[in-house]
């Protein structure tokens, strides 16, 4: 039970819901099962910040919005973020060195703000092989501008690790487990397999969101996390 307890805080739910009353209704759901949620670009566009500073009194905030343009809007975008007081914001690599020395650059004024990087998509059909390749070269680049860690599957968390040292961090989607259908994920693993493979933070939405009882999906996952 102690071991659980320890990754609620590795656990973030993405509130891929459509409102502010869906949002809050889901972190009463869960309680105090999980440490984290996660804010996408669904709920973000619908609601904006009054939500994340609500949801930011109950837990840490994950705001999933995967700044992607020139080095100079990403830094202004990054810094109006890091003004909503969340805990992690994250860019695309894809956007190259420069942006992502712009965006460290505008997160260094918020020392209690993580900033990461997406390698590439779990929804991408990338063969495996080519995606550990494309998303450790990303990694290695995000780690030479500062960044604290990136998103990746759990196919290349392993990788990621060996390359930049076990203090950068790995948050890693495409969570299933128990016969749970795949949606539009490529690269899936369950909460043991990428516990075990190297994610820092696991990030699982339908699973949660869909579930019967939300909370007990929670717990089940932090079982299958503790048991890695």
């Amino acid at each position: 039970m102690m071991r659980d307890g320890l990754m609620k805080n590795r656990l973030m739910v993405a509130l891929d819901v459509n409102n502010r009353d869906a949002a809050l209704n889901m972190r009463d759901s869960l309680g105090d099962s999980v440490g984290w949620l996660k804010v996408g670009l669904r709920l973000f566009v619908a609601e904006g910040p009054a939500l994340v500073s609500d949801l930011n009194q109950s837990h840490r905030i994950f705001l999933d919005l995967k700044f992607h343009d020139i080095p100079n809007t990403v830094a202004q975008a990054v810094e109006s973020a890091g003004g909503l007081g969340v805990n992690m914001i994250n860019v695309h690599a894809g956007g190259g060195a420069d942006m992502l020395n712009a965006a460290a650059k505008s997160a260094a004024l918020f020392p209690d703000m993580k900033l990461i990087a997406v390698t590439v998509l779990t929804s991408d059909a990338m063969p495996k092989d080519q995606a550990r390749v494309v998303a450790l070269e990303r990694a290695r680049m995000a780690q030479d501008a500062g960044l604290s860690g990136v998103v990746c599957s759990v196919f290349e968390a392993a990788s990621i690790k060996a390359a930049c040292g076990t203090d950068f961090m790995t948050v890693t989607p495409g969570i299933r487990w128990g016969g749970q259908g795949v949606q539009d994920q490529k690269r899936v693993a369950d909460p043991a397999t990428a516990i075990a493979g190297g994610s820092d933070y696991l990030v699982v939405g339908r699973p949660i969101l869909q579930a019967e009882s939300p909370r007990q999906a929670a717990l089940e996952a932090l079982a299958l996390m503790a048991s890695a």
